[in-house]
């Protein structure tokens, strides 16, 4: 019996130990690319731009053009502007979003994790209610800042949680 608590005890601190985390300059970094990179997004999509310069033939798995060809792996040509800006996106918001604390420890994990959670759900409910409401391009439309809808709203609530338990922590020190 005491061989096996003894081998969770050790399991249970090595899961503890665990770094998926960037490390918190990240954050900053993520941030700096991620404001102008929004704006950028926002421009490129609402005015639909496609540069020239960024027209290459790029390898395809699958391409079927609205009144065009259909095929499985091969090149196909391509404005590559709103691929960059949503690699950038995902990138940055993975930078903001998954970067440690400065104090990162048992609390601020729960946190993590409930936000994470909670973010999922959003995510899912916005997913549901647009397959039972909305259509055709729309749809299409919702599904791409979909993509970026979990991400965004779990640094958004685990920042605001964090900053909550901050302003208590603050009060109780004061007191």
């Amino acid at each position: 019996m005491i061989k096996i608590s003894y081998i969770c005890v050790n399991f249970k601190f090595y899961v503890m130990k665990l770094n998926y985390l960037f490390p918190h300059r990240f954050k900053r970094i993520g941030t700096l690319i991620l404001i102008p990179f929004i704006l950028i997004g926002w421009y490129v999509v609402n005015y639909d731009i496609e540069p020239e310069m960024f027209d290459f033939n790029v390898p395809a798995i699958f391409v079927d053009e609205i009144m065009g060809e259909k095929f499985v792996f091969g090149m196909t040509e391509n404005n590559i502007l709103n691929e960059i800006v949503g690699v950038v996106l995902i990138i940055s918001f993975l930078m903001v979003a998954f970067s440690k604390e400065k104090q990162e420890d048992e609390l601020i994990a729960k946190i993590r994790l409930d936000s994470l959670v909670w973010a999922t759900y959003v995510n899912y409910a916005v997913l549901l209610f647009s397959m039972l409401f909305i259509y055709g391009m729309s749809f299409l439309w919702v599904m791409i800042f979909n993509m970026f809808t979990i991400l965004l709203c779990f640094s958004f609530r685990f920042n605001w949680q964090v900053k909550k338990l901050n302003k208590t922590r603050s009060y109780e020190e004061e007191y």
